[in-house]
C-alpha cells in the first residue's frame, strides 16, 4: 500500500508517481476558497472526469438489481480473511493486476478489522464487505486497474462524506489513488467521523475564504464546458497579448506621453495604458495641458482620436451595415457578429480585434440578468463604433505602434463603457477624462487605472487644435489672484516670431474684461507656444444691459476700451446683406468635397490678398476652412451657406485686413467692438465676419443695451459668453466716442469709427 504524503503546493497533485519528491499519494480536504483553489479544482475535476471518478452527492447504496447480480456471481458468503477477500477480488474485478488486488484486499481487510474492533457483528461486517464490493464494481471499476500506476487516478468527492464512503475511498487511496474532498460547509461534519484527521489532511493556505454562494461541481463543469466552447469561438489566437498598465508610473498624462520604445521590450506583448483621470490637478492649467498633449501626440505621428461629451450613437446606415442573423444563444451570436471584424491589411491585428471582441462579449454575457437581445444590441453598437474609428486608429498599423483614444466627459451609459473596455485591450492608449466631479463615469473595469484629483472643472469640449476652447480665469474659478494669473506665462519673443495660432476663448467675469483687454497676449492666462504654434487666449462676449442704469458711464466704459487697434461698429448691420464682393461669383469653384481649393483661390485673377504676407494668407485660409468644417454658421452644409462664407471672408474690409497683417501673436491682439442699440438683427455677413475674426484671434465685444437677442441669430452654437450687467435701455443714440472723457491714464488713441453704407 502507498502512504499519504504532504503537498508543498497544489500542483503536486498533477506530478506522476515516480516523479514525486516522496513516493506516495495525496488525500486532502478543501474547506475554503481562493482564486488559486478555484483554478486547482477546475483542473483536478477535468483530470478526474477523464481518468478518475467524480462523486457529486452521496455514493448510491447498492439496489436490488446490484445485489442480485452480486449474489449470482459471488454468492453471499463472507470470511474475515485476507485470502478470501483476495480470491473474491480476482473473480469480481478481473481487470486488476496482482499487485493492485493485494493492496486493495489488504486495505479492505484493515477497514473491516477496524469495524470489528469497534464492536461490529459478523453480519454487519458482511454487509459492509458486500457494499464495498458493489461500490468498487459499479462506481470505481474504471480506476481499479490504474491503482498504484505511475499516472495516478483521481477521485473528487463533493459534499459531506459518510463513514462507509470514507472507508472505501480510503481503501482506494491506500491502494494508489489521489483524493480531494470538497466540503463547502467546513470540516465539522468530517471530524465527527475522523476526529484525528488520520485518514486525510485538511488543506491549509493563506487567503482562504468561504466558498462562494452556490459553488458546486456542476458550476465547475459548466465553466469548463464554456471554456471549451470559447476555444471554438476564438479560432487562431494572436501572438501578441496586451500588457496593460503594468509598466506605467501612475503619472496620468505623462504615462500617455511615454515613448512606446521605453515601455517594454518583450516581443510577446504590446504595452498600452488604460487610464481614467477624475478631477483636475490644477484647473487653471488643465485645458492647456490637454491641448499640449494632443499636439504632442500628433507631432509624434501617433494615430489619435478625440471624442468629447459623448460618443455619437451609430447612425441607421452604420447599423444596417453590420451583418447579423437570428441567434438563439450567445455562443451563436458572438462568432456570428465577430465576422464583421475585418482588417485584411494586418492578420495579427485582425486576430487581436477578434479575440478582444470575444473576450469582452463573453464577459458581458456572464453578467446576471443579461438577455440575448440586449447583448446583441450592445455588440452591434460596439462594432459600429469600431468600424467608425478603426481607420483613424489603426491606419498602416504594425507592432509595436500604439495609437491613442481620448474621451473627455466619461462614459454615460453601458454601451460606451463596453466600447471603452474593448479599446482598453487593444494596441491603444485609452484616456478617459472626467474633470467635472459632478458627472459620474459608469465604467468599471479591473484593468482600468485611476488618478483622482480634488478639483472639479466643468469643461465639455476637448481643446483640440484650432477648436474653440473655454478656459476660466482666476476670478471665474475663484482660485488665484488675478494679477498672478495674468503674468505667470510672461516671456520674450521677437517680432512676428510665430506664423500659426490657435484660439482659446476665455470665460471671464465682466469686471475682468477691462483688465485683460489691452494686455499683451503673452501675459494672459493659458497663453502658450507648442511646436511653433501659439495658443492665444481671447475675449468673445456679449454685454447686455446698462450697469446701474447710468448711460453716461456706459458710454465712458466703452470709450475706455477703444485702442489704436480697435474697430468700432456703431449700428447694425455693419455689412449690408446686399453687398457684392469681387469673389462672390466664383465661390462655388473654391470649395469641393469638403476642402477649400487653396491653389485655385490664390491663383484667381481677382484674389484680393496677394499683398499680404504669405504666411498670413495661409492663416486666413486656415481659419476659413475651420469655420466651414465646424459649421459655426447656420446653413453650412445644408443650403449653400458655405459659399456665402467664402465670398465674405475673401472680401474683408481694408481696415480689418491691415489689423490682421500687423497682428503679432505674442503681443496685443486686434479688437472689434460692435454696438447695437436698436432692434435690427445683425446680418448673416456680420455673423460670418465676427465668427471668422474670433477664430483669427480678435477680441470681440457686443454691446447690446436692449438685451435683445439681436446678435446670435446666425450662430449654429453658443460661441460667446453673455454678461448681464444692469437694466435694459432702449432707443439710445451712440455718441461721438472720440470726445468722451475717460478716467484712463493711457495716452489718447487713434480710434476707428466707421460703418458701411
Amino acid at each position: 500500500m502507498l502512504e499519504h504524503k504532504k503537498i508543498q503546493n497544489l500542483s503536486d497533485y498533477f506530478v506522476e508517481l515516480n516523479s514525486r519528491r516522496e513516493k506516495g499519494v495525496y488525500f486532502y480536504r478543501i474547506n475554503g476558497y481562493s482564486e488559486e483553489v478555484g483554478e486547482f479544482i477546475k483542473k483536478y475535476y477535468d483530470t478526474a472526469r477523464r481518468t478518475g471518478v467524480v462523486i457529486e452527492g452521496k455514493i448510491p447504496n447498492p439496489d436490488e438489481g446490484n445485489l442480485a447480480y452480486y449474489n449470482e456471481i459471488m454468492g453471499m458468503d463472507f470470511q474475515m480473511s485476507m485470502d478470501f477477500i483476495h480470491v473474491s477480488l480476482r473473480k469480481w474485478l478481473p481487470r486488476m493486476n496482482e499487485f493492485q488486488r493485494q493492496n486493495v484486499a489488504a486495505s479492505i481487510y484493515d477497514s473491516l478489522d477496524s469495524l470489528r474492533k469497534a464492536g461490529k457483528t459478523e453480519n454487519m461486517l458482511r454487509n459492509a464487505y458486500i457494499k464495498f464490493m458493489c461500490w468498487l464494481y459499479y462506481k470505481f471499476e474504471r480506476i481499479v486497474n490504474q491503482l498504484g500506476e505511475n499516472h495516478i487516478p483521481k477521485i473528487l468527492y463533493e459534499g459531506q462524506i459518510s463513514n462507509y464512503e470514507l472507508m472505501l475511498i480510503s481503501i482506494l487511496s491506500n491502494a494508489g489513488c489521489d483524493v480531494v474532498l470538497l466540503q463547502y460547509a467546513g470540516d465539522q461534519g468530517y471530524l465527527k467521523t475522523d476526529p484525528g484527521s488520520v485518514l486525510s489532511d485538511s488543506l491549509q493556505m493563506e487567503g482562504l475564504q468561504p466558498f462562494p454562494q452556490g459553488y458546486c461541481v456542476k458550476k465547475v463543469r459548466d465553466e469548463i464546458q464554456n471554456e471549451l466552447n470559447n476555444e471554438r469561438l476564438y479560432g487562431i489566437r494572436p501572438s501578441l497579448t496586451n500588457c496593460t498598465n503594468a509598466w506605467i508610473k501612475g503619472n496620468g498624462l505623462d504615462d500617455i506621453r511615454e515613448s512606446i520604445l521605453l515601455r517594454g521590450n518583450d516581443s510577446r506583448f504590446f504595452y498600452n495604458c488604460f487610464c481614467r483621470i477624475n478631477g483636475a490637478e490644477d484647473k487653471l492649467t488643465y485645458a492647456n495641458e490637454l491641448f499640449r498633449l494632443q499636439q504632442e501626440l500628433r507631432n509624434s505621428k501617433r494615430n489619435t482620436v478625440i471624442v468629447s461629451k459623448e460618443i455619437p450613437r451609430p447612425t441607421p446606415q452604420e447599423i444596417s451595415e453590420i451583418k447579423r442573423s437570428n441567434y438563439t444563444s450567445g455562443d451563436q451570436m458572438i462568432p456570428g457578429l465577430a465576422c464583421n471584424i475585418q482588417y485584411g491589411a494586418n492578420p495579427e491585428l485582425q486576430r487581436i480585434l477578434h479575440k478582444t471582441f470575444v473576450d469582452v462579449m463573453l464577459a458581458e454575457s456572464q453578467k446576471e440578468g443579461e438577455n440575448l437581445n440586449r447583448l446583441t444590441n450592445r455588440a452591434v453598437y460596439l462594432l459600429c463604433w469600431l468600424r467608425r474609428y478603426l481607420p483613424k486608429l489603426f491606419i498602416n498599423w504594425k507592432s509595436p505602434e500604439i495609437g491613442c483614444f481620448i474621451y473627455l466627459g466619461g462614459c454615460r451609459n453601458e454601451n460606451e463603457a463596453l466600447f471603452m473596455s474593448f479599446l482598453g485591450r487593444l494596441p491603444l492608449d485609452v484616456l478617459i477624462l472626467c474633470p467635472d466631479l459632478n458627472i459620474k463615469c459608469c465604467l468599471e473595469d479591473k484593468l482600468l487605472y485611476e488618478v483622482n484629483y480634488p478639483e472639479s472643472l466643468a469643461i465639455t469640449e476637448y481643446p483640440e487644435e484650432s477648436s474653440q476652447v473655454k478656459i476660466g480665469t482666476a476670478a471665474y474659478h475663484a482660485e488665484r489672484e488675478l494679477d498672478t494669473l495674468m503674468y505667470q506665462d510672461s516671456g520674450i519673443y521677437r517680432n512676428q516670431q510665430y506664423v500659426k495660432a490657435n484660439v482659446i476663448n476665455l470665460q471671464t467675469m465682466y469686471e475682468e474684461i477691462k483688465l485683460l483687454w489691452d494686455q499683451e497676449l503673452k501675459y494672459r492666462p493659458n497663453f502658450s507656444t507648442v511646436n511653433g504654434v501659439v495658443n492665444i487666449p481671447v475675449i468673445f462676449s456679449k454685454i447686455s444691459g446698462v450697469k446701474d442704469g447710468s448711460v453716461s458711464q456706459y458710454w465712458e466704459s466703452i470709450a475706455a476700451l477703444i485702442t489704436e487697434d480697435t474697430v468700432v461698429v456703431k449700428s447694425a448691420p455693419y455689412i449690408e446683406p446686399t453687398a457684392s464682393g469681387p469673389m462672390k461669383a466664383f465661390a462655388v469653384e473654391f470649395y469641393k468635397n469638403g476642402k477649400l481649393q487653396r491653389n485655385k483661390i490664390k491663383n484667381h485673377p481677382r484674389y484680393p490678398y496677394h499683398l499680404l504676407r504669405e504666411e498670413m494668407q495661409e492663416f486666413i485660409l486656415d481659419k476659413l476652412q475651420l469655420l466651414i468644417e465646424r459649421k459655426l454658421i447656420k446653413g453650412i452644409g445644408e443650403n449653400g451657406t458655405e459659399y456665402t462664407v467664402i465670398a465674405q471672408i475673401l472680401d474683408l474690409p481694408k481696415e480689418i485686413l491691415r489689423l490682421i497683417q500687423k497682428f503679432d501673436f505674442t503681443k496685443k491682439n486686434p479688437k472689434l467692438i460692435y454696438i447695437n442699440t436698436g432692434e435690427t438683427m445683425i446680418s448673416l455677413q456680420d455673423s460670418i465676419l465676427v465668427t471668422f475674426l474670433n477664430l483669427a484671434g480678435f477680441d470681440i465685444l457686443f454691446f447690446v443695451p436692449t438685451g435683445y437677442q439681436s446678435v446670435e441669430n446666425y450662430f449654429a452654437e453658443k460661441l460667446m459668453e453673455e454678461h448681464q450687467i444692469g437694466e435694459y435701455k432702449y432707443d439710445m443714440q451712440v455718441p461721438d466716442l472720440n470726445n468722451i472723457s475717460t478716467n484712463s491714464t493711457r495716452p489718447s488713441w487713434r480710434r476707428k469709427l466707421f460703418r458701411r453704407g
